[in-house]
């Protein structure tokens, strides 16, 4: 489907990780990308800093090529005014995973990520 097709936002910071294992899960790499903000800092593999909306995109685009699967256990974010840490906790078969990100609340109401480190325990 087209790029600027309407995609559901995140009312509430907790729902950013629900609409990621969502779209990755539908390999839906524009569906990912518009979960964070433009100029986004994502730690990719090896501690790399990805910044910005086409950094994340080429991340995205290479680990849901092979289309895996992702489930995992949303936690409660935590939230103090415009900011919120998020966190998911994955089980995957090389053990457990969890992922930590800082989400801010956009103009319009809506959440967005800003910062991402998917790998805070492997």
């Amino acid at each position: 489907m087209n790029e600027a097709r309407i995609r559901e936002q995140a009312k509430r910071p907790e729902d950013l990780s629900r609409l990621f294992l969502e779209r990755a899960n539908a390999g839906d790499v524009e569906g990912v990308v518009a979960l964070y903000e433009p100029e986004a800092l994502l730690v990719g593999q090896d501690g790399e800093m990805l910044i910005g909306t086409e950094a994340i995109r080429r991340f995205y685009q290479q680990l849901l090529a092979s289309r895996p699967t992702f489930s995992g256990e949303t936690q409660p974010s935590l939230q103090r005014g415009d900011l919120a840490l998020t966190s998911t906790r994955f089980t995957a078969a090389t053990g457990r995973a969890a992922t930590a990100e800082v989400a801010r609340r956009q103009p319009n109401g809506t959440w967005l990520w800003a910062i991402d480190k998917p790998n805070v325990v492997a």
